[in-house]
């Protein structure tokens, strides 16, 4: 499973393909898709029963989840956004009152501007919404290839739920190298399920 040119171009080829496929949708499809994943979402027992949930705010293209948070932290759950850490391409969670304290950060992500980061480890009930350009039916994903959520993943304790349109499933098993995690299960506007990467 070691990283190899061909697969660093298969997934810059997967990159570009999937991104494409999703700035052609137009806003109101891409309205009623994510509405149906976060509905999914919502009535997901892992979601509903976890102490915190880790979410991300959206990047490009990627699903909104932004709603599901803002209903989260209204009703009083602990809810947490990352913070991209300089040059150990490190992902830190950090728990946000409201969106209020977010400002502008790598890639021009917003993301919060203060705060402790939580222990990946120490958040076994937590949940860790995940986002990507294309996921796979055991889990794996290809996301804008910086690595940042592979190296938090694999230090997470709690449930990695992958959110995906139906257009972002690949119907044949992605390139994996050594580092990427898959993710536990995958909600999208048609269906859930569990995945296994084994």
């Amino acid at each position: 499973m070691a990283s190899s040119t061909g697969e660093d171009a298969s997934k810059s080829a997967l990159r570009e393909g999937y991104a494409e496929a999703q700035r052609r949708l137009t806003p109101a499809h891409r309205r009623r898709v994510d509405g149906e994943i976060l509905r999914h979402l919502e009535a997901l027992p892992a979601y509903r029963d976890a102490t915190a949930v880790l979410g991300y705010y959206p990047y490009r293209d990627e699903i909104d989840v932004t709603p599901v948070l803002r209903r989260a932290l209204d009703k009083g759950r602990t809810v947490a956004l990352p913070r991209c850490v300089g040059g150990d391409v490190s992902l830190q969670f950090v728990v946000v009152g409201s969106f209020d304290d977010l400002a502008a950060g790598a890639r021009g992500v917003l993301e919060p501007t203060q705060g402790e980061p939580l222990d990946p480890t120490l958040v076994a009930g937590s949940i860790c919404l995940v986002p990507g350009l294309v996921f796979d039916a055991r889990g794996y994903r290809v996301g804008y290839g910086a690595g940042y959520y592979d190296n938090f993943l694999a230090r997470f304790t709690g449930t990695k739920v992958g959110l995906v349109r139906t257009l972002q499933v690949s119907g044949a098993p992605l390139p994996i190298d050594e580092h990427d995690v898959a993710v536990d299960l995958l909600v999208s506007d048609a269906a859930v399920w569990g995945c296994r990467s084994a």
